[in-house]
């Protein structure tokens, strides 16, 4: 089986056919969306502490936090394009 992954951050890879969504984290119902995950066990925070730029939600209801753009995010998962990952 080959799986399309996309780069999150810090060396993290998601499945790109189980993404629901890729949203920018700045709404209330979003943050509620990260508390309810977080409460529930399904929040996967791939951060490394820094601040949390965009919240993928998966088909399974996990929801991972990246601390890199939507947008960058957003142009890997339809290009293929993966320059963090070739240097």
């Amino acid at each position: 089986m080959n799986y399309k992954l996309v780069h999150v951050g810090f060396g993290n890879m998601v499945v790109a056919d189980r993404i629901v969504a890729i949203i920018s984290p700045s709404s209330s119902p979003i943050k509620r969306l990260k508390d309810e995950a977080r409460e529930a066990g399904l929040l996967v925070d791939v951060t490394q502490g820094r601040k949390t730029r965009a919240i993928i939600v998966m088909d399974s209801k996990h929801v991972v936090l990246s601390a890199i753009q939507p947008e960058t995010i957003t142009g890997r998962f339809e290009n293929g394009d993966d320059k963090e990952e070739k240097e």
